[in-house]
């Protein structure tokens, strides 16, 4: 089975999840940041989807799952701890809809993800192996460490400052090129986040003179 991979805007989507486990609380967790408006049903949930349910960020709908639950959803997952009741839920969803542990009863996966603030990679085997995906995303994760949230947050300052300061397109250009140069990457890998930093912004200073 092939996948379309995409990142979907779902601000104030609705979004379904059933389940109340550790599974459905990571994908509530990933819902509720992207700023989709969830409802989560089951009979039981963890400690901390009890608190985002208290904190407003998702209704919660303290019973098993009816059919009409799935009603003007935009998107779906299943994920209790009946594979039964996932097919069956698999099955009633009319729109996007994730089944955990069985890719084939859904139309969509969702895949590992390395988060580094403004920056997300995702990892996807095509269903054929969570493991090696999870094994490949820690990897990433020991690859691209926290000081790139850091460079990423100052690159999209500095990005400004340059339409605003360097004048001449061609110099304009070939600076922010160079932010994403192996000497700078290297140094952030190698010598973090201050340092390239330095780098970057000495290198402003002689482009923009």
């Amino acid at each position: 089975m092939k996948y379309y991979p995409a990142f979907i805007d779902l601000k104030d989507k609705k979004a379904v999840v059933v389940g109340g486990g550790q599974v459905a609380e990571r994908k509530v967790r990933l819902l509720v940041n992207a700023g989709a408006s969830v409802v989560l049903v089951s009979p039981d949930i963890t400690d901390q989807i009890r608190k985002l349910a208290e904190k407003g960020l998702l209704s919660h709908i303290k019973r098993n799952y009816r059919k009409g639950d799935l009603d003007g959803a935009f998107i779906v997952i299943a994920a209790t701890s009946s594979s039964v009741l996932n097919m069956r839920i698999g099955r009633d969803a009319g729109y996007l809809v994730n089944v955990v542990d069985m890719p084939s009863e859904g139309n969509y996966i969702v895949p590992s993800i390395v988060k580094r603030g403004p920056l997300t990679i995702a990892i996807s085997t095509e269903g054929a192996s969570p493991a090696v995906s999870k094994a490949i995303r820690k990897e990433i994760e020991r690859h691209y460490s926290k000081e790139f949230a850091l460079y990423l947050r100052f690159v999209e300052t500095i990005r400004k400052k340059a339409f605003k300061k360097i004048k001449h397109p061609l110099k304009r250009e070939k600076f922010l090129r160079s932010l994403a140069s192996h000497e700078f990457m290297k140094s952030l890998r190698e010598e973090g986040f201050r340092t390239a930093q330095h780098k970057v912004l000495s290198y402003f200073k002689r482009i923009d003179e």
